[in-house]
C-alpha cells in the first residue's frame, strides 16, 4: 500500500493481504465476517457523507463555494490560501474530512486552474486541514467512531475536551503551511472568474447539509452511534432534492467509492487478525506504562507515539486497536483524548496516513496530478509534529486547569 507497485491502488493490496490471511487459514472465515461487521458504523457513516458530497457536487454548491472563495481572494495568493483552508475548515468539521478530500479538493483544483496559479499550496491546504480540523467535533472524522465506538462522550464533553486542542492544530498547521509553500505566493491571482450561479436546487441541498449537521450533533448528544442517523439523513435529502428537480437519484449511488469502503473492511479485518495473536494484550502493557510516567509525560507520549504508528499501519485500524485498548484497560479522561488527538492529528505526516488522505490522494490521480509519498512527507515533517505536540500540550493544560475525566 504504502509504495503501491504498478499505480494499483490501495484497495487490492490490502485486500490481498486479507485474501492470503483466509487462503493459508492464519484466520478463520468467522473472524473474517466478525471484524467487517464491526465497521458497520463507519460503512454507514461514509456512505452517508459520500452521497451528500456528491449531491452538493451535482448540484453545483462546491463549485460555487471554491469560486467564490477565488473572487474573495482580490488578487493576493496569500488571502486565497487562507480562504481556502478557512474554506477547508468549515467542511471538515461539519461534513467530515472525507467530504474535504473527495469533493472540496477538486473543486478547489478546478478554481486555482481557473486563476492560473500553483495549485499545490491549496491542494496540501485541503489534505492539511482535513485531518487538523477533524477533531472538532465527533462527526468530522469517522476514525472518532472508531476511538470511542459506545464510548462517545457527550458533545458538550467532547467540545470541553477538545475545542481548544483543535484551534491550536489548525492555527499551528496553517502556519507551518504558510512557511512551508512561502516562495510559491508570488505572483497575482486571477481573481476575474465567473462565479456559478446557486440555484434554488443548490440552496436546497445547502438547506439539507444544515439539516444533516443538526441531525449528527443532536445524536452525538445523545450518545447514539452516528452511522445510522448520518445515511437516512442523507437518503432523504437525497430523495427531496432529485424529487424537486426532477432527476433520477439512482445514479447518485454511484458517488459511494465502493472500492473505499472495501478498503476500510479490510483494514478491520487486519485489525482483528492482529489483535488474535495477542498483540492488544501488548498494547495494553504499553498504554498501562505510558499512564504510569503521570499525566501529562503519559499524554504526550501517548499521543506523539499513536500519530507517528498513523502513517504505518493507517489510522481507521490503529484507532480500532486504540480504541480496545482503552477499553481494555478502562482509561478515560486525558490519556483517551491523546490517543484520540494521535489518531486524527499524525496522519498529516504520510500520505498512507488516514483514509481522508488516500482519497485526496485518489482525487488528484483523477485529475491527473500526483504527490508522491516523499513529496507529501516533506511538508508533513515540518506541519504534523509542530501541530501534534502543541495539541497535546493544550490539552494537559486544560487537564490541569479543569482536571476533566
Amino acid at each position: 500500500m504504502l509504495i503501491r507497485p504498478r499505480n494499483k491502488p490501495e484497495v487490492y493490496w490490502v485486500g490481498a493481504g486479507v485474501g492470503l490471511l483466509l487462503a493459508f487459514r492464519l484466520i478463520p472465515l468467522r473472524l473474517a465476517a466478525r471484524a467487517t461487521a464491526e465497521g458497520t458504523d463507519v460503512y454507514l457513516f461514509l456512505i452517508g457523507m459520500m452521497l451528500l458530497s456528491g449531491l452538493a457536487r451535482e448540484y453545483g454548491v462546491f463549485d460555487w463555494l471554491s469560486s467564490a472563495v477565488v473572487r474573495r481572494a482580490h488578487g493576493s495568493p496569500a488571502r486565497l490560501f487562507l480562504l481556502v483552508y478557512l474554506a477547508g475548515t468549515l467542511v471538515t468539521i461539519l461534513l467530515s474530512n472525507d467530504a474535504t478530500a473527495v469533493v472540496l479538493t477538486p473543486a478547489i483544483l478546478f478554481a486555482v486552474r481557473k486563476a492560473r496559479i500553483d495549485p499545490l499550496p491549496y491542494l496540501f491546504a485541503c489534505a492539511l486541514i482535513a485531518n487538523a480540523a477533524s477533531f472538532v467535533l465527533p462527526i468530522s472524522n469517522p476514525a472518532n467512531l472508531v476511538v470511542f465506538h459506545d464510548r462517545m462522550p457527550p458533545l458538550p464533553l467532547w467540545l470541553v475536551w477538545f475545542a481548544f486542542p483543535s484551534l491550536l492544530s489548525i492555527l499551528a498547521t496553517y502556519l507551518a503551511l504558510r512557511w512551508v509553500f512561502r516562495s510559491r505566493f508570488a505572483g497575482p491571482v486571477n481573481s476575474a472568474i465567473e462565479v456559478p450561479v446557486l440555484t434554488q436546487h443548490g440552496k436546497l441541498v445547502i438547506a439539507g447539509l444544515l439539516v444533516t449537521v443538526a441531525v449528527l450533533l443532536v445524536a452525538s448528544g445523545l450518545g447514539w452511534n452516528l452511522g445510522l442517523p448520518t445515511v437516512l439523513t442523507a437518503l432523504a435529502v437525497s430523495g427531496i432534492a432529485s424529487v424537486t428537480a426532477k432527476r433520477n437519484p439512482l445514479p447518485l449511488l454511484g458517488e459511494v467509492s465502493w472500492s473505499t469502503l472495501a478498503l476500510v473492511a479490510a483494514l478491520f479485518v487486519m485489525v482483528d487478525a492482529v489483535e488474535s495473536i495477542g498483540a492488544l494484550h501488548h498494547t495494553e502493557g504499553w498504554l498501562r506504562a505510558a499512564a504510569s510516567l503521570g499525566p501529562a509525560p503519559g499524554a504526550l507520549s501517548t499521543g506523539f507515539v499513536v500519530g507517528v504508528a498513523n502513517n504505518v499501519v493507517n489510522n481507521l485500524p490503529l484507532g480500532l486497536l486504540a480504541g480496545n485498548t482503552l477499553r481494555a484497560v478502562h482509561a478515560s479522561g486525558l490519556l483517551a483524548a491523546a490517543v484520540l488527538i494521535g489518531v486524527d492529528l499524525g496522519p498529516n505526516l504520510a500520505v498512507t496516513g488516514s483514509l481522508a488522505t488516500i482519497l485526496w490522494l485518489i482525487a488528484l490521480r483523477k485529475e491527473h496530478l500526483n504527490v508522491s509519498f516523499w513529496d507529501f512527507f516533506k511538508v508533513g515533517v515540518v506541519a504534523m509534529p509542530a501541530a501534534l505536540l502543541l495539541s497535546l500540550a493544550g490539552a494537559v493544560a486544560l487537564q490541569v486547569l479543569f482536571s476533566f475525566r
